[in-house]
C-alpha cells in the first residue's frame, strides 16, 4: 500500500490553510506551500551540491543545493531536513540549523510548471554522502563555498532558481558558513512552528 505524501498549504503570511496531496499541487497554478532547503557542509567548509534526478517533475537534471523537500503535516522542519538527507543522500546528520527562516520564492519552468514555496533554509554539517538515492539524485559534487558563491553571483554556474535567490542572502550572513548565526524557531512562519511534546 502506497502512502500519499501531503504538503502543507500556506497563505502569504505563512499561516496554514490545510494540506493537499503533493502530486496534485505542482502544476501551472501551484499554490504556496511549506518546504525547506538545506546546505550541507563538511568540516572544511565545502558545500555539497546535488544534481536532481532526470525524471523529477520540477527542474529535472538541474544542479542545486544539497537537499530540498517538504515537511509532512505536523513534522518539525528540522526533522524533515534530517529525514530527507538520510533518504536522498544516505547522510546521518545530527542536527539542522535554521539560517533563513522566511525565505520564499516562485519560479516557472519553460513548460509552464510552477514551483511556489515558503522555504526556510537550513545549514547542516555532515561527513561525505554515502549512498545517493537514484530516485532523487543523479550526481553529487563537493565545492569550496567561496568558489560556489562566486560562480553563482557572477552567473558562471547554472543552478536552480531557488538556490540562485538564496545564495546572496547566505553570503550576507558572513564568509564562513560554519559560523553563520542561527535563527530561532520563533522566527519561522506560523505553519512551520511545530512543537513535539
Amino acid at each position: 500500500m502506497t502512502t500519499v505524501e501531503h504538503v502543507v498549504l500556506v497563505d502569504g503570511a505563512g499561516n496554514s490553510l490545510g494540506t493537499a496531496p503533493k502530486l496534485s499541487v505542482h502544476g501551472r497554478e501551484t499554490p504556496l506551500h511549506l518546504a525547506f532547503s538545506s546546505y550541507v557542509f563538511d568540516r572544511a567548509g565545502r558545500v555539497l551540491l546535488t544534481r536532481r534526478a532526470a525524471h523529477k517533475l520540477t527542474w529535472p537534471g538541474v544542479w542545486t543545493n544539497s537537499c530540498c523537500g517538504h515537511p509532512m503535516p505536523g513534522e518539525p522542519l528540522d526533522h524533515a531536513v534530517i529525514r530527507r538527507l538520510s533518504f536522498e543522500l544516505g547522510l546521518g546528520a545530527q542536527r539542522a540549523d535554521l539560517v533563513l527562516p522566511r525565505f520564499s520564492y516562485r519560479a516557472v519552468m519553460g513548460n509552464g510548471i510552477v514551483e511556489h514555496e515558503l522555504c526556510p533554509v537550513y545549514r547542516v554539517t555532515a561527513d561525505l554522502a554515502k549512498a545517493p538515492n537514484p530516485d532523487e539524485v543523479d550526481d553529487t559534487h563537493w565545492m569550496p563555498w567561496p568558489d560556489f558563491t562566486a560562480g553563482v553571483l557572477n552567473g558562471l554556474l547554472a543552478i536552480s532558481p531557488w538556490c540562485r535567490e538564496q545564495v546572496p542572502l547566505l553570503v550576507a550572513l558572513g564568509p564562513d558558513p560554519l559560523r553563520w548565526p542561527t535563527a530561532s524557531d520563533d522566527d519561522l512562519p506560523p505553519a512551520a512552528r511545530v512543537r513535539l511534546d
